[in-house]
């Protein structure tokens, strides 16, 4: 299914393409480079038609895309060397960097592979409460919750609601309502409780953590060793911190470099802040990811990479590498530096 948002995003992209403005102002937009943000590699999903296939995309894509863009004059670089460049305002030629959320097995056994067959290094922000199976992937309990039922029973502070899941379109339409209301109705800290009385009030019991999805913690220590990894800060539990109080906010933010030195034995120096959308993350968070010492923090705003960002290292834009998007025209027109304004209410210089 295509939802309004996404069918006007890919109309921009088409018009930019077919009608050449793209390659025309990519000198003059274009930036310096661009921090590319990945989840799950893998040819063989669980749910191939699943709400959240978006979070996929494919090995072969992934080779391809390296592939056209080394052609097309980037140059990939580890995550320390892109706050290097953008230090130095791009002066050595367009680069990418490559990031991936949430460490996700496939990160290791796809992905992997193809970035060593390219020399292309990855970042990979972590975060130990999934990892522990503390905390749920709650996106994926949600689906697993809808598609187990025809009907759902909620519970809401205004009584309780009766969601339909008897078919497809209505299975689509639950999994938007009951992620809303963990995202805008139910209090942050109170996330998990909710998910588990959900399943368990519609008789579903949740085990611990997706540990067949996520890495753990040997794999996690394998890949910080793999000269091409470098291991980033995703927080503690994966919270989003603009719903926290400030003192929560910060032990998610400083919290997680103490946890990752001890499973790793070295501090994060990168961090990613969950969800990385305008009520997830503001110029409170910005300060926080900065007090904590951290020596770039990234959010999901859409953009390119410009010379300005030397002054913005704690709310750097990436560009979303998707199952939405998994064509190479897409990635081009993004590249090109028109779609920055056009997601950005017109800015060129994207942070928070």
């Amino acid at each position: 299914m295509i939802d309004g948002g996404e069918a006007i995003r890919k109309l921009a992209l088409n018009v930019a393409r077919y009608t050449g403005l793209a390659p025309l102002a990519k000198p003059f937009v274009g930036g310096i480079g661009a921090i590319l943000m990945l989840h799950r590699v893998t040819a063989t999903p669980e749910k191939p038609n699943s709400v959240n296939r978006h979070l996929n995309i494919a090995p072969a894509f992934l080779d391809e895309l390296i592939a056209d863009m080394k052609g097309r004059g980037y140059a990939f670089v580890g995550l320390d060397e892109a706050i290097a460049r953008i230090e130095a305002g791009g002066r050595h030629g367009q680069f990418a960097t490559i990031t991936a959320d949430d460490a996700y097995r496939d990160n290791m056994t796809e992905a992997l592979p193809v970035l060593e067959n390219h020399g292309a290094p990855i970042a990979i922000y972590v975060a130990p409460g999934l990892i522990d199976g503390a905390v749920d992937l709650w996106w994926d309990v949600v689906e697993d919750i809808v598609d187990t039922s025809s009907h759902l029973m909620l519970k809401t502070g205004g009584g309780s609601a009766v969601i339909d899941c008897s078919t497809p379109a209505r299975k689509t339409q639950a999994v938007a309502r009951l992620n809303a209301w963990l995202t805008l109705e139910v209090p942050e800290e109170e996330q998990g409780t909710a998910l588990r009385e959900l399943a368990r009030s519609n008789g579903i019991e949740l085990g611990t953590g997706r540990s067949a999805t996520l890495m753990n913690w040997d794999e996690i220590r394998a890949m910080a060793e793999h000269p091409l990894v470098t291991i980033g800060a995703h927080t503690v539990n994966h919270r989003n911190l603009k719903r926290l109080p400030e003192a929560d906010a910060r032990r998610e933010i400083g919290d997680v470099r103490r946890i990752l030195k001890e499973r790793l034995g070295h501090e994060p120096r990168h961090f990613a802040y969950p969800y990385g959308y305008a009520r997830a993350v503001g110029c409170r968070e910005v300060g926080f990811a900065r007090d904590a010492g951290y020596v770039s923090a990234v959010t999901t705003r859409h953009g390119v990479l410009r010379a300005e960002h030397a002054g913005f290292l704690h709310a750097l834009p990436r560009i979303s590498v998707n199952g939405r998007y998994q064509s190479l025209a897409h990635i081009r027109t993004m590249l090109s530096g028109v779609t920055t304004p056009l997601a950005n209410a017109g800015r060129m210089v994207v942070t928070i």
